[in-house]
C-alpha cells in the first residue's frame, strides 16, 4: 500500500509542476503558456491513439483474469497476448512520439514537465508489459492455475 501511495505521489508531483507553470506562468516563460517557441503536440492525434491503446489493454488483461479465474486457458493467453502487444504498441507510439516532438526535455519547464511525466510513464508501461510477458510464458507453460 505504501508503494502505491509512492507512485501516486510520484506522478502528481509532475501533475503539479505542469499545472503551476501553466496556471500561473512566470515573466521568465514570457507570462504565457506554452512559453514562446514552444509549438505544442497535438493532443488528438498520437496522444489520444496511446489513450485508446492504455483503455483498450485495460480491457484485454482483464479479460485474460477472468478467463484464467473461469479455466480457460486459450481465452487467457488470447487476452494476455492482445495486452502484451498492445504494451509493445504503446511504446512504439511514445518512441515516435518523442522522436517527433518539436520541443525537447531542454527547451523550458513545458518540455522537461512533458518528457520526464510522460518517460516515467513509458518506463512503467515497459515493466508491466515484461511482467506481463513472464506471466503469459508462465501460463503457456501450464505454470498457472485457477488457484495460483
Amino acid at each position: 500500500l505504501l508503494f502505491i501511495l509512492s507512485e501516486v505521489l510520484f506522478f502528481f508531483s509532475f501533475f503539479w509542476a505542469f499545472f503551476h507553470s501553466s496556471i500561473a506562468p512566470n515573466i521568465e516563460l514570457g507570462a504565457v503558456w506554452p512559453p514562446q517557441g514552444i509549438d505544442p503536440l497535438n493532443p488528438f492525434s498520437v496522444p489520444l491513439l496511446n489513450t485508446a491503446v492504455l483503455l483498450s489493454s485495460g480491457a484485454t488483461v482483464t479479460w485474460a483474469h477472468h478467463a484464467l479465474i473461469s479455466g480457460e486457458k486459450t481465452e487467457a493467453i488470447n487476452g494476455l497476448t492482445a495486452t502484451v502487444i498492445l504494451g509493445v504498441i504503446f511504446t512504439g507510439l511514445q518512441a515516435m512520439e518523442y522522436y517527433e516532438a518539436p520541443f525537447a526535455i531542454s527547451d523550458s519547464v513545458y518540455g522537461s514537465t512533458f518528457f520526464v511525466a510522460t518517460g516515467f510513464h513509458g518506463l512503467h508501461v515497459i515493466i508491466g508489459t515484461t511482467f506481463l510477458t513472464v506471466c503469459l510464458a508462465r501460463l503457456v507453460y501450464h505454470q498457472f492455475t485457477r488457484h495460483h
